[in-house]
């Protein structure tokens, strides 16, 4: 039996593949757990529009990307910390502090987790930081540490 799968299932394939199964597997096994759907025509032409919808939806994911990674050239985001010994920062900026005062001076929601820092600044002056817009997008803003 010709059988879609709705869900990852480990010895069989991922979501969305066609599989033959055997009959008891799939009316005992698969089916009632929901981990897949008979493989008939109707079955198959919602399994092809949703592969469409979800093939827009990335692709609409991608060009928000590329856009805001062209705007995110242009922005500089100023983070003030106060000065220790030697004219260095005291402590550090962190990518948490990055994205809160991008949110303040630019109204820009920058997750924390993508801004792709290799150490924390420990030094004023200004850097260009790299972040994670999408798998395929890694855009780069300056970020400039002046004292308060």
């Amino acid at each position: 039996m010709k059988v879609i799968l709705l869900q990852d299932v480990k010895s069989l394939g991922k979501e969305g593949d066609v599989v033959n199964v055997s009959d008891g597997y799939a009316r005992n096994y698969v089916i009632p757990k929901k981990l897949g759907v008979e493989a008939n025509e109707k079955n198959k032409n919602d399994l092809k529009l949703k592969k469409l919808r979800q093939e827009k939806e990335a692709a609409a994911k991608l060009a928000d990307a590329q856009k805001l990674a062209q705007e995110l050239g242009k922005v500089t985001v100023v983070v003030k910390m106060k000065a220790g010994e030697n004219g260095r920062v005291f402590g550090s900026v962190s990518a948490k502090e990055i994205s809160q005062e991008a949110k303040k001076q630019h109204n820009l929601d920058l997750d924390k987790k993508k801004i792709q820092l290799q150490e924390p600044i420990k030094s004023f002056g200004s850097f260009e930081i790299p972040i994670r817009l999408h798998p395929q997008v890694t855009g780069k803003f300056m970020l400039k540490v002046v004292e308060a």
